[in-house]
């Protein structure tokens, strides 16, 4: 082995770099079937974040079909998903910039079917018997905060710009057609719930006139948490409830439901996006399926006549967005050591192949870091989990009797978990000299509803008491430096990082991805999917107008000690800039040490090649200030206000 240069933990020269990242790294997702072929959504940071459609063809041919003028984005909910389908050769899809849904026949130019860029539409499912599409629409025309959703029907020829199925309920997602198209489920949910607190399933018949006849409740409440209505060949409805605090599968037939393989593991998600989906039926009947424990997935395959549940065996430990085609599979998956891939299953030969990779950049394992899986002590005489990177690069090592600094990562949502995948942007840290903590905090999902509402009324305490305890059990393990930890965070993570950095004095340093500085500005100025969130999360607003100024960073900023940098999207509809922006002021006013990197044209999330890297390397560079370690290569310097001569170089 060569001998390893000694460097100061976070100057190491790394080949992890910002260019790589963007320059190799595409956004895959929403897999479709339409008979033998394949489709699938490529989100290209080098192509100013569009995305596109990709077809793929029994005889291994792969081609884009979106033209270069089109985005394929739908803002319903804000977060989309679900933003097209294919049908017979057809594709319907959503463009982000207009929102008007389109019709294209493959190597034709797109043609509008819908007029209105008000009405948005989402979650395309085709009615074959009746030319049209299901959808969710949602109509921004009078108010965006208050945007009416509906369950529609979408004529294909462009002549019905949405029959409306039901309306009335403030969320609707998952049409789901029964296969003899003579009966549609779907899913509903009202304010203050969000869809993993409490949703209905409902399910009524299909009228020859194309309406819904009487519809019935089938399951779900205000407590119970319902995900993917499907339905089996022979006619049956299945769904996930986490009724026993696990998201398992049921089934309901002739107004009797029961438990296809009762389970304490995870077999639904959040529902941040429309279409999500984690289970299917092959043509026989069985399900196949993926199962989450305490976030370590894996692909099963079921028998609902006597709920004998067979796992099967796959190189992955991240599984996501399963379809089936008779007996092809296909999903998102990943693993620590490898980028994420779209994976193709034959149920019968057991044979798995590669059909895309969102890099095809394999690095040599002397420059990656796999994550150990931890649980740590912390506050109320509970256990938090996560996933811990120590430094690793095979040409350096740290001076004799020191320690890496710790990077505390606070992730989004927050209903949201922190996954032992893939990810250069964590490896862009470890290859450096740093230590990362990937945090499962209380209210993280993976874990039960019981861990995930752990969270409620307590967003803002016991996340970041998690965090904090992560950190101080690393601390006492001898693993990093109890004088250099630092956390980010974005979105709701964003939150957790600036209350961290407001109440408590742990760390030194701290960076804000469009995060929440004033839980009321978020209440009274965020997108109508999450407008009552926080009722749940803090308490109701205005009545408990007191908790939301306790517990808003931007309220105390005269507690604020800690060096921090900001970065924002200037669209974000999620998250205000005026977030970003109160809380530099009040750093700047305080003389503390503040970073803010704004970015033109984007919105929750950093979708363009050169405002990905510019994050990036930013936040390295706040570091090796604020820390005081050199950098291995030159960096485009970011103005930090108030720093004390001491820091500069």
């Amino acid at each position: 082995m060569p001998q390893r240069t000694t460097a100061p933990f976070g100057s190491w020269k790394s080949p992890i770099s910002s260019d790589l990242i963007v320059a190799g790294t595409t956004g895959l997702s929403e897999i479709v079937f339409d008979g033998s072929d394949m489709y699938w959504l490529e989100m290209r940071p080098r192509e100013g974040g569009r995305s596109v459609i990709v077809r793929h063809t029994p005889d291994g041919q792969t081609e884009d079909v979106t033209p270069g003028a089109f985005n394929v984005r739908t803002r319903v909910h804000e977060y989309g998903g679900a933003p097209f389908t294919v049908h017979q050769g057809v594709v319907y899809f959503t463009n982000f910039e207009d929102q008007l849904v389109y019709r294209q026949t493959i190597g034709n130019t797109p043609v509008p079917l819908t007029e209105d860029s008000q009405l948005r539409f989402a979650n395309f499912v085709p009615d074959r018997g009746r030319n049209s599409l299901y959808a969710i629409r949602e109509d921004h025309s009078q108010s965006t905060q208050q945007a009416a959703s509906a369950l529609v029907r979408l004529g294909l020829d462009g002549t019905d710009h949405g029959l409306v199925l039901a309306e009335g309920n403030d969320f609707y997602a998952s049409p789901t057609p029964s296969p003899d198209g003579q009966w549609l489920a779907w899913l509903t949910w009202n304010h203050p719930n969000m869809p993993w607190d409490g949703t209905e399933l409902w399910l009524a018949p299909v009228l020859a006139n194309g309406r819904l006849g009487a519809s019935q409740l089938i399951a779900g409440g205000l407590e119970e948490s319902i995900f993917q209505p499907s339905w089996s060949p022979n006619g049956t409805l299945y769904f996930v409830s986490d009724r026993t605090g696990w998201w398992n599968i049921y089934r309901w037939h002739n107004g009797s439901t029961e438990a296809v393989h009762p389970r304490p593991a995870e077999f639904g998600v959040p529902q941040w996006q429309l279409g999500m989906c984690t289970y299917a039926f092959d043509p026989q009947g069985d399900i196949w399926c993926l199962i989450n424990e305490r976030n370590h997935w894996q692909l099963a395959h079921l028998q609902p006549e006597n709920g004998e549940l067979r796992p099967i065996n796959l190189p992955y430990s991240i599984l996501y967005g399963l379809k089936i085609y008779g007996e092809r599979l296909a999903m998102l998956a990943g693993s620590p050591a490898a980028p994420t891939v779209i994976a193709h299953y034959e149920t019968s030969s057991q044979r798995l192949t590669v059909l895309a990779h969102a890099s095809k950049d394999h690095f040599d394992p002397g420059y990656l870091s796999l994550p150990e899986t931890i649980e740590f002590p912390t506050t109320g005489s509970t256990t938090a989990h996560g996933f811990y990177y120590a430094p690793i690069n095979k040409e350096f090592k740290g001076e004799e009797g020191a320690r890496p600094p710790l990077l505390v990562l606070s992730h989004g949502g927050p209903t949201s978990a922190a996954q032992a995948s893939y990810n250069l942007g964590i490896q862009y840290w470890t290859s450096r000299g740093f230590a990362v903590l990937d945090v499962n905090y209380r209210g993280s999902t993976g874990y039960g509803s019981a861990y995930r509402r752990a969270l409620n009324g307590q967003w803002g305490i016991v996340d970041v008491e998690d965090c904090i305890a992560g950190a101080q059990y690393l601390v006492a393990r001898g693993d990093v430096d109890g004088a250099k930890l630092a956390i980010r965070g974005g979105s709701a993570g964003g939150y957790t990082t600036l209350v961290a950095l407001t109440f408590y004095r742990l760390f030194a340093a701290g960076a804000s991805h469009f995060g929440v500085a004033d839980l009321e500005a978020l209440a009274k100025d965020t997108h109508k999917f999450e407008s009552r969130y926080l009722d749940r999360l803090v308490g109701p607003y205005p009545e408990r107008a007191d908790l939301y100024r306790a517990r808003s960073p931007i309220h105390h900023t005269d507690k604020l000690s800690c060096p921090l940098i900001l970065f924002q999207g200037l669209e974000d509809p999620v998250v205000p800039p005026n977030q970003a922006e109160m809380m530099v002021a009040a750093a700047r006013q305080k003389g503390i040490p503040v970073a803010y990197v704004p970015f033109a044209g984007e919105q929750h999330g950093f979708r363009r090649a050169e405002n990905i890297k510019r994050s990036l390397e930013a936040e390295l560079y706040f570091y090796s200030r604020i820390l005081n370690f050199p950098l291995a290569e030159p960096i485009e310097p970011v103005l930090i206000e108030n720093l004390p001569l001491a820091h500069e170089t």
